[in-house]
């Protein structure tokens, strides 16, 4: 019983730890699924918001192919070629940035009508001081903007953009500032390309600063970009511009729920971060682990309920049955056979009682010791169930003594059986080595065949029956005859038929 009961609490266990890992493993995949989702996001707008400025990087060097091939351009060629680049794209602006070495500067001013400028410590605009280079905005053009960049203004005298000007002159390839104020109103990010001379060398950084024409430049400006990258996300989904830790646009959004995809425009590089927050509850997780631990709770409940049960059958059975036999003990036995007699009384059926004890038993456990006595008394037990019927109650009463109760059976079946047992018990006992002969005596006393007995009564007639077959001798079998009056306490008045 024991190991049954903890058998079903290992299962109530193995089912409350497996609802509850079932529950961490759902959460666990639908977080992954949603986490592998947003970075997918992320990864689509990035891609979508990095082709768009692609294609404008791309025209810009298209633009910047027409400048070197054309060397010296007009006004309108300009604005055809800058609308063309505004149009698709996601330039903001675009302008043409001249390169002017000092001695021709006089020349510059008087050529276009305006001098080259500066951009002073208070962020106003003067007339450039003495340089050795000067890269002034020679033609410039904005789409949507109301704020005009000043012509002639010198770029690279502007301590942000000048270092990007000169990187892409001596790389040769299109060059991208951090996100700052544009000189055209709001945040953005300028893109300059190198223009060379048509058919100059420019394998070498010398060559390329000897070659250099001038830049095509370019704002992108950084809600544009911002819009292009969630035009490829839901409605609900929030996106940001992070550049060097910080978000230029967009919300500042937490890491550990966000998603992250570089951003590429020229040589550098942004993240975008997106967060959905249609992020996975814990609501289908909890429900499993719910209905799992209730699952274990109601078959805990179950495990204790029976085991209890079982307990008590287990108590009641001790409580009635003799442990060394496994027969009923006295007390069962006395309660069913009143209960046999009031049965037997009331349809008039005959029954009868059979008292039973063995022979020279004494000899045993002085001789073998009590553990061989135990093993004897186990022999006899074996010996009256091979004998019994299911409706028959065996019991022992005590030492070497057993009780037989035979349900409708007449006086003359009831001695067959008795020598019946008292052969077997013989024969059993003759084939056991080293060990004392051992008989029984069988006393019987019949009841339900006309006087109403109690069960006082019928014990006391067995049991005198009994003492008469031990004082006839031994191994067999004495009838109580219910013709003579009952004896009294020390006295005895029977009849008797031996069996052999």
């Amino acid at each position: 019983m024991r190991l049954r009961f903890w058998l079903g609490f290992a299962v109530v266990a193995a089912i409350a730890i497996g609802s509850i890992a079932i529950a961490l493993v759902v959460h666990e995949r639908d977080r992954d699924s949603f986490e592998t989702q947003q970075h997918n996001e992320a990864i689509r707008a990035a891609h979508q918001a990095e082709a768009l400025a692609g294609l404008s990087v791309g025209q810009l060097s298209s633009a910047s192919a027409f400048y070197q091939a054309e060397e010296q351009f007009s006004r309108h060629e300009f604005e055809v070629i800058a609308d063309s680049l505004l149009r698709p794209g996601a330039l903001t602006a675009t302008a043409f940035i001249g390169s002017v070495q000092g001695k021709r500067r006089a020349q510059f001013e008087r050529t276009h009508g305006y001098p080259i400028l500066e951009r002073g410590p208070l962020g106003n605009f003067r007339r450039a001081r003495p340089h050795s280079h000067y890269f002034p905005v020679m033609y410039v053009a904005a789409s949507g903007l109301s704020v005009q960049a000043p012509i002639g203004y010198d770029v690279g005298s502007d301590s942000r953009r000048g270092s990007y000007l000169l990187k892409a002159r001596d790389r040769g390839r299109p060059a991208a500032t951090t996100a700052m104020r544009l000189p055209v109103g709001g945040t953005g990010i300028n893109v300059f390309r190198p223009v060379y001379r048509d058919g100059a060398p420019i394998r070498t950084i010398a060559e390329r600063r000897a070659a250099l024409i001038g830049f095509a430049g370019g704002a992108f400006h950084v809600p544009d970009l911002a819009a292009a990258a969630t035009t490829a996300l839901p409605d609900e989904v929030d996106a940001a511009l992070v550049e060097r830790g910080k978000s230029i646009t967009g919300p500042d959004l937490p890491r550990d729920e966000s998603a992250a995809a570089p951003l590429r425009i020229a040589d550098r590089t942004w993240l975008l971060v997106v967060r959905d927050p249609d992020r996975p509850g814990v609501g289908l997780a909890v429900m499993i682990a719910l209905v799992g631990l209730s699952l274990a709770a109601l078959l805990a409940a179950l495990v204790l309920v029976w085991s209890r049960h079982e307990r008590m059958q287990e108590l009641t059975l001790q409580a009635s049955q003799d442990p060394l036999t496994g027969l009923k003990n006295r007390r069962r036995f006395e309660e069913d056979l009143r209960a046999e007699l009031a049965r037997s009384h009331r349809y008039g059926v005959a029954g009868a009682l059979l008292m039973l004890d063995l022979d020279h038993f004494k000899q045993v456990n002085d001789t073998l010791g009590h553990p061989a006595g135990d093993r004897v008394l186990g022999e006899i037990a074996a010996v009256l169930q091979g004998r019994a019927r299911e409706t028959d109650l065996l019991a022992r009463i005590g030492g070497d003594e057993f009780a037989i109760v035979l349900p409708r059976c007449e006086l003359a079946e009831a001695e067959e059986v008795g020598g019946a047992i008292t052969t077997a018990i013989r024969e059993r006992m003759s084939a056991e080595k080293d060990a004392p002969p051992i008989t029984a005596s069988i006393g019987i006393a019949a009841f339900g065949s006309g006087e109403r007995l109690s069960y006082e009564s019928v014990f006391s007639r067995a049991d005198a029956a009994l003492y008469a077959a031990k004082e006839s001798g031994r191994d067999r079998v004495q009838v109580f005859d219910p013709m003579t009056p009952e004896p009294r306490p020390g006295e005895v008045k029977i009849t008797v038929a031996e069996r052999r």
